[in-house]
């Protein structure tokens, strides 16, 4: 008898399951609600949410939009976003998460108490990223953004530096930055570094290695797209060589589990849980001698 389960810890976080739960409450009234980019890097969710009639919009669409209704995913917004708004009177729901909220008034204050000037704000994060460039946003346009250790050279160790963190990166890549940037500072200069990754995203590294561990086979499913998943995906596969990604239930082959005594299921931040539940009846009918979900 095959042991099939899904990771209990794996799926939303908090910062997107209020997301969706905004949308679905503002899609239930009826009216025309935008998205400003995807809701969640999850493209089947994104589907489904669009299906109940949310409209996905880029910056310029938004920019031309007028006497409108637009969602502000969990990522959060540089500034500027909520300037056009006010211009054009549109109405935002704003479903920015906490956690990320809280991140971007602190660097909007470090830089608004140095003038952005004498000191250097470097944030290590993912390049081009919804919630780097809202962060990026709050210091006009002057925060650093490092993507590695390597990357952190190119700063100026003779001024001072203040680093943060994109809430959802890995506890050991921001470590790296930070030790890398504390061991090339020169005397004068000051270093401070703060660990603004979030808490349930930095548990969840520790969590998916134990699940990982415990089965032969794991099926890690999340978008390509996914910052988290990319990087829950790798620690899966640091501690279990047997880890695939996939997208769907659609990509789940007899052939991947029919050797395997003890498969996991699990995912990223951006993963529904029905998604999930998806790959797990496939991966049981397969058990059963079923194909292609038959009965």
């Amino acid at each position: 008898m095959k042991k099939v389960e899904i990771d209990e810890n794996s799926g939303f976080c908090f910062g997107v399951t209020a997301a969706i739960e905004k949308a679905e409450e503002e899609l239930a009234k009826g009216e025309t609600l935008y998205c400003l980019g995807d809701i969640v890097h999850n493209s089947r969710e994104v589907e489904r949410l669009e299906k109940m009639g949310l409209v996905t919009i880029d910056h310029e669409r938004f920019a031309a939009l007028k006497n409108a209704k637009v969602l502000l995913r969990a990522h959060g917004e540089p500034p500027q976003t909520y300037e056009i708004a006010r211009r054009n009177n549109i109405e935002i729901i704003d479903a920015t998460c906490p956690v990320v909220l809280k991140l971007q008034k602190r660097i909007k204050k470090e830089a608004e108490d140095d003038g952005g000037a004498a000191r250097q704000i470097v944030i290590y994060g993912k390049k081009g990223h919804a919630e780097v460039l809202g962060l990026v946003g709050q210091t006009g346009g002057k925060a650093i953004v490092v993507e590695n250790k390597e990357e952190a050279d190119k700063l100026d160790f003779g001024r001072d530096i203040c680093l943060y963190s994109q809430t959802t990166k890995s506890q050991e890549g921001f470590t790296a930055v930070r030790e890398r940037i504390a061991a090339r500072m020169e005397e004068g200069a000051g270093f401070r570094a703060y660990n603004t990754i979030c808490r349930q995203v930095a548990n969840r590294t520790p969590n998916i290695r134990r699940f990982a561990l415990s089965h032969e086979l794991i099926l890690f499913v999340s978008s390509k797209q996914s910052s988290n998943g990319q990087m829950l995906y790798a620690e899966c596969k640091k501690a279990n060589a047997n880890t695939f990604l996939i997208e769907s239930a659609d990509e789940v082959q007899p052939g991947m589990v029919e050797n395997y005594g003890s498969i996991g299921i699990c995912g990223a931040t951006s993963t529904p849980k029905w998604l999930m539940e998806n790959v797990l009846g496939r991966v049981k009918d397969f058990c059963a001698g079923k194909k292609n979900g038959e009965e």
